[in-house]
Order: C-alpha cells, then sequence, then structure tokens
C-alpha cells in the first residue's frame, strides 16, 4: 500500500509559478513509477506528467512540456512537479499518482493509488 499526500497547490497571477509536492508513504516507494494527473471541472482527468521509478525517464504532456519539470526525491519518498508560467487553462485539481509499473505510464488506468488531490487556480 502507498499513501500519497499533494500540497503546494493554490492562487497564482498568470506568468506566476508553483512547486507541487507529493509525500508517499509506505514500502517500496522507490519501485514504482510516478506521475502528476489534472482534472478540471467537467473534463476528464488528463495525464501532466510522468517519472520512471530511478527519475532517468520523463514524460509531459505536449501542453506542458516547456513549463513543467517531474522529478523525485527516493530518499525522501518525495514526488515534486515545478510549475512555471501558469496559464488560465492549467487551473485544475492536480493529483499524483503511483503506479506498480516501473517505467513511463501515461494512462491514469495503469496508476494504483492516487492522492486527494491539490488546487491550483490561476487568474489574475
Amino acid at each position: 500500500q502507498v499513501q500519497l499526500v499533494e500540497s503546494g497547490g493554490g492562487l497564482v497571477q498568470p506568468g506566476g509559478s508553483l512547486r507541487l509536492s507529493c509525500a508517499a508513504s509506505g514500502r517500496s516507494f522507490s519501485s514504482y513509477g510516478m506521475g502528476w494527473f489534472r482534472q478540471a471541472p467537467g473534463t476528464e482527468r488528463e495525464f501532466v506528467a510522468a517519472i520512471n521509478w530511478i527519475g532517468g525517464r520523463l514524460s509531459y504532456a505536449d501542453s506542458v512540456k516547456g513549463r513543467f519539470a517531474i522529478s523525485r526525491d527516493n530518499a525522501k519518498n518525495m514526488v515534486y512537479l515545478q510549475i512555471n508560467t501558469l496559464q488560465p487553462e492549467d487551473t485544475a485539481v492536480y493529483y499524483c499518482a503511483a503506479t506498480f509499473r516501473t517505467g513511463i505510464t501515461t494512462s491514469p488506468r495503469l496508476y494504483n493509488y492516487w492522492g486527494q488531490g491539490t488546487q491550483v487556480t490561476v487568474s489574475s
């Protein structure tokens, strides 16, 4: 079992930045692939970024490439999402997720554990 708790969301002006954190508890965190997803009201949950078990492989949705950066610290059981140059369309609840698959996984259906989400609102 893995429990995930996100933090770091908030209200930010367009062009601003946030750093989301995901704290994981449980065994064998370093063996899980990790991902970030987001969901805006009335839409399906969408892939944002993923990182493999050791952090050597990364993947991003086209809409966030160059603005978002995913990283992990296995010694601290943490996953991060640095989000820069925020735009109103980035407004959503952001979720951290863990998958038994050690590689890159972009489909939410293949993730086994989810956090409760953290709200990011981009507005002037």
